[in-house]
């Protein structure tokens, strides 16, 4: 199994900052400060994100907390639900048109699959939106290759829970020791993984200074050889 906290970060190259950028522009204006603004909106991603796997927002009610806190320190007043939403809805539209693949994806499924004595059963865990994730992994051109999709929103627990990752692991048919998981994250990904049963690799593509103790790999092309039997 791979995995990211929206399969970002480790399968999908996203240009958020240009579609971000983009979509401010239109409601705001240039005068604003984008680059301050960008790292502002990263900031509540992740702290409504973290509201959201521990059950105390919706997945809907994440995205408008985002919109309607920066707009209300930007100056742009107080937002309404139906216009926050709006707003998110025309940003989603720059930030799919962004999707892609990370280079050294395509290679790494090519090297798993060739170098297997047995057909690999290869998917995805995440915390994202089901349907928004399938459309992703479809449109990139990955659903042939990553067939399984495990979401949260599906299962019903969030990573780090270890019940998402033991339902992923009951979707390809293994028992969590005979299951790698490749992560970006290394507390909801790989030690998430570790302590749930599987082999738990973090994907440190910034070279981040992160806890010792768990295989780590600066790039999905050194994943092939990490589970290579010895």
């Amino acid at each position: 199994m791979t995995q990211n906290r929206n399969v970002e970060g480790l399968l999908f190259d996203r240009d958020t900052a240009t579609a971000f950028t983009t979509a401010l522009t239109e409601t705001a204006g240039p005068g604003v400060d984008h680059e301050a603004a960008r790292r502002r909106w990263s900031e509540l991603e992740h702290h409504a994100m973290d509201r959201y796997l521990a059950g105390e927002l919706t997945f809907t009610g994440q995205r408008r907390l985002r919109v309607t806190t920066l707009f209300a320190e930007l100056g742009l007043g107080s937002w309404e639900a139906p216009r926050a939403d709006a707003w998110f809805t025309g940003y989603l539209r720059h930030y799919e048109a962004a999707w892609r693949a990370f280079p050294d994806v395509a290679p790494c499924l090519a090297a798993l699959a060739a170098s297997a004595g047995e057909p690999l059963r290869l998917g995805i865990i995440t915390n994202g939106d089901a349907a928004q994730q399938r459309k992703k992994v479809e449109r990139v051109g990955l659903g042939t290759a990553l067939p399984v999709l495990v979401t949260s929103s599906e299962v019903g627990v969030a990573k780090p829970r270890a019940e998402i990752f033991h339902a992923a692991c009951a979707a390809i048919g293994l028992p969590p020791e005979r299951v790698a998981y490749v992560g970006d994250r290394h507390d909801v990904d790989a030690a998430a993984a570790t302590a749930a049963g599987l082999y738990g690799v973090w994907l440190n593509r910034t070279g981040t200074p992160g806890p010792d103790g768990l295989p780590a790999v600066r790039t999905l092309a050194e994943v092939p050889a990490l589970l290579r039997p010895a």
